[in-house]
């Protein structure tokens, strides 16, 4: 039997365990128990953090492990990638894997390869920012959290300062990232890759709370953009995945698109993406078995993707308070829906 060692064991994991075990295969979930939903679903837990990377090493040496991975989570995507660089398994080498979880980083070499990205600047704690070449709104995040964690659209100088303290409080390297503000339609990009080789599977439609923490509400598939216009992004993406290093497993990508049709990356991500927008609406919307195919590529086995034009799928959250962060969402409700999907294939309105 073939094992799996997976990073993170909390909801989020939940899913590619469950297709792991479907699979025959030998589950090992690495992640603090707090929160650990996972620790009951997997062959083996051990409750070592995912950043500890050399301890997670040592011991899936120890385990003989076949493959490694993880999904939906950022913080978890370098230790996998550290773990198959020392121990020679499939998956990104390092520097890839970093490049695509530090925004900074990623601007740089998004930047350097002509991929459009926001203007900005990167604040260290006790740095001042300066304001040369930054024009009001601006985005204030941190330079490595998800899930709109620490993220703030500011208005006028006098927010700047405190804005970027609470970025810097939730960023584990302590830095914040001002950027400026791109009014326009957000999509994400799912792509999974084996090889160098990106396959395209599906753009997602967003609704965010707007400012100014633009908390995500709903994630719609496919997404109603033209198919013109849809191939350019992909194209873009294929771009960015190559620059940043990206070479295996599913990828997330971010972008604006503002009403002169200017294509903007805002995020590009060495994983799946969350929201349950990789673990279900991608297969509900497109029959391709996303999760196995991540699988698949952990363990080296070549996968075979197919995408069809099956059905829209949603995800819908439930919002209580204000939002602040993902987190703050009271719940969610997932559905399917072939009729509608029907009537509005080649339409430009939205779901």
């Amino acid at each position: 039997m073939k094992s799996l060692a997976i990073i993170g064991a909390s909801y989020l994991q939940r899913p590619v365990v469950e297709r792991a075990k479907q699979m025959g295969l030998r589950t090992i979930c690495f992640s603090w128990p707090q929160g650990a939903v996972c620790r009951d679903l997997c062959d083996v837990f051990y409750p070592i953090s995912i950043t500890e990377k050399d301890e997670i090493l040592r011991v899936c040496r120890e385990e003989h492990i076949d493959g490694i991975c993880t999904i939906a989570s950022d913080v978890a995507a370098p230790t996998v990638a550290y773990v198959v660089q020392r121990m020679g398994l499939p998956g990104n080498n390092y520097e890839a894997a970093c490049k695509a979880h530090d925004k900074h980083l990623m601007r740089e070499v998004l930047t350097a390869a002509g991929v459009d990205c926001p203007k900005y600047q990167v604040v260290s704690r006790g740095e001042q920012v300066t304001t040369d070449g930054l024009v009001l709104p601006l985005i204030v995040k941190p330079t490595d959290r998800s899930g709109s964690l620490g993220v703030q659209k500011i208005t006028n100088w006098d927010q700047l300062a405190h804005a970027i303290q609470e970025a810097e409080q939730v960023s584990i390297a302590g830095e914040a990232l001002v950027e400026e503000f791109i009014e326009g339609r957000e999509i994400s990009v799912e792509m999974i890759s084996q090889g160098g080789t990106h396959h395209a599977l599906q753009i997602t439609d967003k609704t965010t709370t707007g400012a100014p923490h633009f908390v995500e509400l709903a994630h719609h598939q496919p997404s109603s953009l033209p198919a013109e216009m849809q191939t350019r992004i992909f194209d873009i993406t294929r771009k960015a995945l190559d620059a940043l290093g990206i070479t295996a497993g599913a990828s997330h990508s971010e972008y604006k698109i503002t009403s002169a049709g200017r294509i903007v990356v805002m995020e590009i991500a060495g994983r799946m993406g969350g929201d349950f927008i990789g673990s279900d609406l991608v297969q509900l919307s497109t029959g391709y078995d996303f999760l196995r195919g991540v699988i698949e590529v952990a363990l080296g086995e070549k996968i075979h993707v197919e995408v069809k034009a099956l059905a829209r799928s949603s995800v819908e959250f439930v919002a209580g308070q204000e939002l602040t962060c993902s987190a703050d969402r009271k719940g969610y409700i997932i559905y399917r829906n072939d009729e509608i999907y029907k009537q509005s294939v080649g339409s430009d309105t939205d779901l």
